[in-house]
């Protein structure tokens, strides 16, 4: 069976010829453009579709602490399955929930909700797995880190190699909690440190932060207690300590973004604040806390200022709500992107059910889409609520919003190149074909896409892959995805 295919650069061209050949086929040689002219494949489309696993107190994975490695490792490979055949492309796991970590970490102890026990190495690095894991389902991994939160509950017994134990001047008890203090600098230097440890050593796609910074008010029914830093701030303040704490989280933010930029330049750094900046704006919004104010967030000033790639405020409330509309804040939220950053709000999805019905996750992702000035995008509180269909709510989106796949879309203030024409070669195989993949650098997936009568299949495949199979097909059409998120030329091949 005679395959038209377009040229492909020296030396791989000479290796992949020679290889057909010795296999004895006959092939047909096209100068480049030749092919495909009048058959292209359809669009992609480009949208950001994630979903938070979260591993403290085991809420997402692994289902409880103490399991044995292959069985966290079968519930993983589930919630990454669900995830990619629900139409997701991106997971952001939680990797330090208090100052421990689910990786080999240079800096703190393995998590307890392991194994059961802080510091007991489970057997194997559940980073490492899922980034493999993930990349291998074209799901982009993002690692998500809780800065400053030290133990949840300072009962919780620890490691004798936990910050709270090393460095007990770093540490604040606040109600349950045990926190990092954010304004001894270096606390802030430690933490910077230790998530750029897992830049230079991981192939992750981004690093996320969440809406912890100084921590939530308490008691949460009466006047709250002041946060205990008077010391430090005698040690390193100026001025107001309201001003001067925001200061500190500004800081963070800042030299955060920049450290990772120099380190790795395509890997994202996103944060997902609480969703109402300040009680009272947008006008009429109601909120019974005041980030900016208690939690010292200035999540506005991040975006105005472009340290971040990507925003995801947490908007957790429904279409209709009176003091919370989900897309008044939407709206005011994509006002305040001035840089032009990715605004891809968070969701509430585990609240379909008694609060909400499946369909108004639907509606809000339709909204999002609607209003969003660039490339639209999401992610679901939380990866549990897709993965058990909770009220049908995964089967739903399947069927309406995510009928279609979507790639991640492509951060343009970051510096990349597009990746260069595939060199493939392609052989019958049983009812279909083989494809053999020339490596090229800096590909984090292949984009294949396959034509038979009158209907196109996508597959997103790893992209250090070096063969693939595909069924009966008319035309393939393959192109290189960038690590930021560019996609290179297609190349379009007939089989005659």
């Amino acid at each position: 069976m005679p395959i038209s295919f377009r040229p492909m650069p020296s030396p791989w061209f000479n290796f992949l010829s020679q290889w057909l050949v010795v296999a004895n086929l006959s092939l047909l040689f096209y100068p480049p453009n030749s092919i495909g002219a009048s058959v292209k494949p359809p669009k992609i489309d480009r949208e950001f579709r994630a979903a938070w696993v979260a591993t403290v107190y085991n809420i997402d994975w692994p289902s409880k602490p103490g399991l044995k490695k292959e069985i966290q490792q079968e519930e993983l490979i589930k919630l990454l399955d669900t995830a990619q055949a629900s139409g997701l492309n991106a997971i952001i796991l939680q990797v330090r929930p208090a100052a421990d970590a689910l990786y080999q970490s240079n800096f703190e102890p393995w998590s307890p909700y392991l194994s059961g026990k802080m510091g007991l190495d489970p057997g194997y690095d559940p980073l490492k797995f899922a980034i493999e894991e993930s990349h291998k389902r074209g799901l982009e991994l993002h690692a998500w880190f809780n800065p400053f939160r030290a133990q949840t509950n300072f009962r919780n017994q620890v490691s004798k190699t936990h910050i709270s134990n090393t460095r007990k001047d770093w540490i604040k008890h606040y109600g349950d909690y045990l926190w990092l203090d954010p304004g001894n600098p270096e606390v802030r230097d430690y933490t910077i440190q230790l998530m750029l440890d897992v830049v230079q050593r991981y192939d992750i796609d981004g690093v996320h932060i969440d809406d912890y910074f100084y921590p939530y008010p308490h008691p949460t029914n009466q006047k709250p207690h002041p946060f205990p830093d008077s010391d430090t701030f005698e040690r390193f303040g100026r001025g107001d300590r309201d001003p001067w704490r925001r200061a500190n989280i500004n800081g963070f933010i800042k030299e955060l973004y920049s450290q990772i930029k120099k380190t790795k330049p395509w890997v994202k750094f996103g944060v997902s604040p609480f969703g109402i900046w300040r009680p009272g704006i947008p006008r009429g919004t109601e909120a019974g806390l005041d980030a900016y104010g208690l939690l010292y967030a200035d999540s506005r000033k991040w975006m105005h200022e472009g340290w971040v790639d990507y925003m995801m405020p947490q908007l957790y409330w429904s279409i209709d709500s009176k003091g919370q509309s989900f897309p008044k804040l939407l709206n005011w939220w994509i006002r305040e992107n001035k840089k032009r950053r990715h605004l891809w709000p968070g969701i509430a999805t585990d609240r379909v059910g008694n609060q909400r019905p499946a369909y108004e996750i639907q509606k809000q992702i339709s909204i999002i889409r609607s209003a969003s000035k660039g490339a639209p995008g999401h992610s679901h509180w939380s990866a549990d609520s897709l993965i058990k269909d909770q009220k049908g709510v995964q089967k739903l989106l399947k069927q309406t919003v995510y009928q279609s796949p979507a790639l991640v879309p492509p951060s343009p203030w970051i510096k990349g190149e597009k990746p260069g024409s595939p060199a493939i070669a392609i052989t019958p195989e049983g009812k279909g074909y083989k494809i053999r993949i020339a490596p090229q650098s800096n590909i984090r997936f292949w984009i294949l896409q396959t034509k038979q009568g009158k209907e196109w299949k996508l597959q997103i495949l790893e992209g250090t892959i070096e063969s693939a199979r595909i069924g009966p097909s008319e035309v393939i059409a393959f192109s290189g995805l960038g690590l930021t998120g560019l996609q290179g030329e297609t190349v379009i091949y007939t089989v005659k």
